[in-house]
């Protein structure tokens, strides 16, 4: 995973990750993966909607990656879990490939292990972030 970078996030995303977490850790689902996750929360910096660098990944952001050992190309979509569906590429932020996200900027590479080795995806382009955008309410 991509250490110490900036991750920038807006009150409003703070507030419902923040809640997300504390009702998953009711729960006693996740447990290494939310530790990941609050870990991340823990180094944000919170910013209004209209300072989020526009090549920053937030919740809701639409993205190209690109797997580095294939070189295949795929859309992703950051999103809270009650809307994620593989299918149609939205990942949900509490899946270990979601955290790796969170916070990355255009060019960067996050790397995270999986049951088939370690996985390497470059940020090629941001398709889409609601707060360059003007998408405050989502």
């Amino acid at each position: 995973m991509a250490q110490e970078r900036k991750i920038y996030i807006t009150e409003k995303d703070l507030e419902r990750l923040e809640r997300l977490v504390e009702a998953t850790d009711k729960r006693g689902k996740l447990g290494e993966h939310l530790e990941r996750l609050m870990d991340e929360l823990d180094r944000c910096e919170i910013v209004e909607p209209q300072e989020v660098p526009a090549d920053v990944i937030t919740m809701n952001s639409k993205v190209l990656l690109k797997d580095l050992a294939t070189e295949k190309e795929a859309e992703w979509t950051l999103v809270f879990p009650g809307k994620a569906d593989i299918a149609q590429n939205r990942i949900s932020i509490l899946a270990p490939a979601g955290i790796a996200m969170i916070g990355l900027c255009v060019g960067d590479v996050v790397t995270w292990p999986t049951q088939d080795g370690e996985k390497r995806l470059k940020v090629e382009a941001l398709l889409y972030q609601p707060e360059a955008a003007g998408d405050y309410h989502l």
